[in-house]
């Protein structure tokens, strides 16, 4: 059974996503990663099989300057 976990973001910049999205995968391999940056939310969009730890995944958005947070 897949698990999807949204986050609510602050970035903007296509290429900030590209660059997030492509050390996310790295660290999650495996996992579905993908940003939807014309939504209000600038939306973080995390999809595996296994539970994703959101706090790790913050951190990572936090090392690379931005803010996320998990939306219910």
């Amino acid at each position: 059974m897949k698990r999807v976990t949204i986050f609510k973001t602050d970035v903007i910049d296509e290429l900030a996503a590209k660059r997030i999205v492509g050390c996310l995968k790295k660290l999650l391999p495996g996992t579905k990663i993908n940003f939807d940056l014309e939504d209000c939310d600038k939306i973080l969009r995390v999809e595996s099989v296994r539970p994703v730890n959101t706090a790790y995944i913050t951190a990572s958005l936090r090392l690379n300057g931005y803010k996320a947070s998990v939306l219910d």
